[in-house]
Order: structure tokens, then sequence, then C-alpha cells
């Protein structure tokens, strides 16, 4: 099932990204693979009650495009998911 996203917010250097029906854990990984980025300044989930649908800050520096920032996070977390699903299916078979 695909996420559903609303961009509540670009410029340059910021982007404010609505997770709609989402929880806080795939935001939260996010945030935190986000933070490694050196062009990342600020990686924040908000979320202003619990039953509202959690929002992801991105702020960068040194010309990062905040977007980019975020798929490149992205696909990090993609890779390091299939590198478990490997190990996962090659424990299975021993």
């Amino acid at each position: 099932m695909a996420m559903k996203l609303k961009l509540l917010e670009l410029t340059d250097d910021k982007a404010r990204i609505l997770f709609e029906g989402e929880g806080n854990t795939y935001i939260d990984a996010l945030a935190a693979e986000l933070i490694r980025d050196p062009q990342v300044d600020v990686a924040q989930r908000k979320q202003a009650f619990r039953f509202t649908d959690p929002e992801l800050v991105v702020t960068t520096v040194g010309g990062r495009s905040p977007l980019l920032a975020v798929t490149d996070a992205a696909k990090r977390l993609s890779g390091y998911a299939g590198e478990l699903l490997c190990q996962m299916e090659a424990l299975e078979t021993a």
C-alpha cells in the first residue's frame, strides 16, 4: 500500500511533509536516517495530537534540497530492509 503524502511547505532549505494515515515508527526511522546526512540540519517528527497525522520537518544546509535528502534517506532505509530480508531468508534455509 502506498503512503499518502501531502507537501505542506517547501523552500530551498525546508520541507514540511504530512504522512496521512501513518504511525510514528516509519517517520521516526526516516528522521533518524536523515540526521545522518551532514547537509541535513533538522529532521523532526511533529504531531499535534495522537489522533492526528504525523508531519516530518526537514531543514538543510549547503544548498541541499530537502526533498532530495528525504528521497535519499528513504532509499537507504529501503536498502537496509532489503539486507535484513536477505539475512532472514538465509536463516530460514540454514
